[in-house]
This record gives C-alpha cells, sequence and structure tokens, in this order.
C-alpha cells in the first residue's frame, strides 16, 4: 500500500509541476512519468 501511496504521490508532483503546451511536451511527460514509476518500483 505504501509503495501506491509514493507512485500515487509521485504522479501528482510530476502533473503539478509539469507544464505541458504542445503534443511533444506531453510525450515527454508521459516518458518522465513513466520511468517515475519504474524508478519507485523498484
Amino acid at each position: 500500500m505504501k509503495k501506491i501511496a509514493s507512485i500515487c504521490a509521485v504522479l501528482a508532483a510530476m502533473l503539478t509541476l509539469s507544464a505541458c503546451n504542445t503534443i511533444q511536451g506531453v510525450g515527454q511527460d508521459v516518458r518522465a512519468t513513466g520511468n517515475a514509476i519504474e524508478r519507485a518500483a523498484q
């Protein structure tokens, strides 16, 4: 349960801090989010 909470916190922080104005920016944010999830899962 702690892992899920930490993953949600990371996702929320990334969404809050990211400012994507283009489709390319959205793609980069999605990639960064995936990388953060992978790091949190390890």
